[in-house]
């Protein structure tokens, strides 16, 4: 079994539910038939590794100093993948943008050991608009950091990778939902 295909059974154990009827309420309010937080696999230690070793895969090439994204959801994955490019002899920094920006000390948004100008990569856990990924690319440029990627652990498929690809044109998506569901459906 593949990485990808091993934490595909991972999500769909943990974090992964549907409905055939909308049952589940977004962010946004609305009702899905699906369910993702992926929280329980990425803090998992099985589901860390797999995950840190698909998006330092996703960014290896690109020579980037930084990966991140908004806290929560990013954190667990950019630590992971930090962790697994300094396995790999790559070292990538890890870093986090806040949710609401520090107001003392040095007033920031991005916390970790990247700088203007370096170039960076951002993450996030799961996409349905892609909304958290906009604030974090628009947050990360407001640091002076050169966001040259995103990458989405799980695309919802409603959308999401489209409205980041306005904001950085190279966006991944590790896994997406109709593969969540297809395995989901195998069981």
């Amino acid at each position: 079994m593949t990485h990808k295909e091993e934490l595909i059974a991972l999500l769909c154990e943990k974090s992964f539910q549907y409905s055939p009827e909308p049952t589940f309420k977004l962010v946004s309010g609305r009702l899905s038939r699906f369910y993702v937080n992926c929280k329980p696999t990425t803090l998992s230690p099985r589901g860390m590794f797999l995950a840190g070793h698909l998006v330092f895969d996703a960014i290896k090439a690109l020579g980037v100093r930084g990966v991140g994204g908004l806290t929560f959801g990013a954190d667990p994955i950019a630590v992971a993948t930090a962790f697994a490019s300094e396995l790999n002899h790559q070292p990538i920094q890890a870093f986090s943008i806040r949710k609401t920006r520090k107001d003392h000390g040095i007033i920031r948004w991005v916390e970790g050991d990247v700088h203007p100008g370096q170039t960076v990569a951002i993450i996030d856990d799961v996409a349905t608009t892609g909304g958290s990924t906009i604030k974090a690319i628009e947050r990360a440029r407001e640091e002076g950091l050169n966001v040259v990627k995103a990458v989405i652990l799980v695309d919802r498929q409603e959308g999401g990778l489209e409205n980041i690809r306005a904001h950085v044109a190279d966006v991944t998506a590790i896994i997406t939902r109709d593969a969540l569901l297809a395995h989901a459906e195998t069981k």
